[in-house]
């Protein structure tokens, strides 16, 4: 390849979210293209009109700016060979579709949808696949203009060569496709909108993108943009086709079966290095077995060659695994309060979070857990009375509680160090079985089953909160 410098690309139709699946397109695109000191361009596929929602293009760039995919050219930075939006370039695909009719390359074809739908209907019948059947491949070219003076609906459609296409893919090695197995595709639709399949090439071209690195649905359609390059007689960039996600039914990732918003992952408490590291281990393998990896090892350590072929699975439970691991073991403490900052509820007494963060830390998997794991440090708490006394008689329960009471009453310095000590005490002195004297202590103070460590959660809620909570316990079982 002649190209000096090294291009990639996303681009993303802006259809209502911010898919999952163009993360993890853009972060291999990114990484290959910082690894060799290039470029990571994004671009707006905005020209199927029907599918476009306002906003949507904001929320993807948003996206990638939270995971920390961040574009060196895009819709809003602008750069050398903009504009970077589809819908603001259609003379230039017009020019380039022109081109190709001038040449006989291309045509007007006057075929109605409802035609097409019939074609393609006896096409099945007759156990063929279903495909354009060419007809308007030899009008007359004099014919088809007194057509479009008359304003008649058209589009214009490519004369795919007979022949095969082959090419090397960077993932999959040598591909070849038969032309037979392609319609002639259109090129330019009836609203006067290109066609993904012109409009990507030509874009491609004039961005000078290097290597184009896509999910493999794509593959099928990559002989019909050789074939355009080689029409115009373009370079071709390097091509290189992902594995495609998959849910755990093996079907592909789609929302009509999965979470597939970068926007939902974020409200449930997902960290972006959390999934930035999970998307990296779907199809490829650190050649080391890592599974803890930042996005500056990424960059330096991404080869094609440890990329597989058959599309990974995502998995929610391990991306919440490894979420869970990033909580308690990569992000200070400092980071990891001010990360919590807006999933804490605002009744929280935020002078406890230094002092509970460490108690519930091993627990939290999710940032909205937060609450959950800590509610009972400050909010008044439901007894369940049959748990209380599930282990033991209520008299021997209510004898406990009282003797509890009296010596947590007498501590001076209230510490988990004191509390322990008395409690452990009062356990021996009495004999109590252990496990059901602390389960039932716990369910008194806490009203849960689960929870941090007793004693150092005791000495957090406080003596007074404490004791009253006893005592609360005690008049359910008298």
């Amino acid at each position: 390849m002649s190209f000096k410098v090294v291009r990639t690309r996303v681009a993303p139709s802006p259809t209502g979210i911010a898919h999952v699946g163009t993360l993890y397109i853009a972060l291999f695109n990114y990484a290959f293209a910082k690894q060799n000191n290039g470029q990571f361009i994004v671009r707006s596929e905005d020209t199927d009109r029907s599918r476009y929602v306002e906003g949507a293009e904001e929320l993807v760039l948003s996206a990638l700016k939270w995971a920390g995919i961040t574009p060196d050219e895009d819709v809003e930075k602008g750069g050398p060979y903009g504009p970077y939006r589809q819908s603001e370039r259609l003379k230039i695909y017009q020019r380039y579709a022109q081109k190709l009719v001038a040449a006989g390359q291309a045509y007007y074809c006057f075929v109605t949808p409802e035609e097409l739908r019939q074609m393609r209907e006896e096409q099945i019948k007759a156990g063929r696949p279903p495909k354009y059947d060419g007809r308007y491949r030899d009008y007359p070219p004099e014919e088809a203009k007194k057509r479009i003076d008359k304003g008649e609906s058209h589009v214009i459609r490519l004369k795919v060569p007979s022949g095969k296409t082959k090419w090397h893919d960077l993932i999959r090695g040598e591909v070849e496709i038969d032309h037979q197995q392609i319609d002639d595709q259109v090129l330019i639709k009836s609203d006067g909108y290109p066609t993904y399949h012109l409009a990507v090439v030509v874009d491609d071209h004039l961005m000078k993108i290097s290597h184009i690195i896509r999910g493999e649905e794509w593959i099928s359609s990559t002989p019909k943009h050789i074939i355009l390059y080689d029409l115009f007689g373009w370079e071709k960039p390097q091509f290189a086709h992902m594995p495609l996600l998959r849910n755990r039914d093996k079907s592909k990732l789609s929302k009509r079966k999965n979470d597939v918003s970068i926007s939902s992952y974020q409200q449930q408490g997902i960290l972006p290095e959390a999934l930035i590291n999970y998307l990296m281990l779907l199809g490829w393998s650190h050649p080391q077995k890592k599974e803890v990896i930042s996005l500056l090892e990424f960059v330096n350590s991404f080869t094609f060659d440890r990329m597989q072929k058959t599309g990974p699975v995502f998995d929610t439970e391990k991306l919440r695994w490894l979420n869970g691991k990033y909580i308690r073991e990569i992000i200070s403490t400092d980071d990891l309060i001010k990360r919590l900052h807006k999933f804490i509820s605002k009744d929280f007494p935020t002078e406890l979070t230094s002092q509970v963060l460490p108690l519930i830390r091993e627990r939290l998997f999710l940032l909205p857990e937060f609450d959950e794991l800590t509610d009972f440090f400050y909010q008044d708490i439901q007894i369940d009375k049959d748990l209380l006394i599930k282990k033991a008689d209520a008299q021997l329960v209510s004898s406990q509680i009282e003797t509890t009471i009296k010596k947590l009453e007498a501590i001076s310095n209230w510490s988990s160090e004191s509390i322990e000590m008395e409690i452990r005490n009062l356990q021996a002195e009495n004999n109590w079985q252990k496990s059901q004297f602390f389960m039932m202590l716990r369910l008194a103070v806490t009203g849960k089953k689960q929870t941090p460590p007793l004693f150092e959660t005791m000495a957090v809620i406080g003596q007074t909160t404490v004791l009253k909570r006893l005592q609360q316990a005690k008049s359910l079982i008298i």
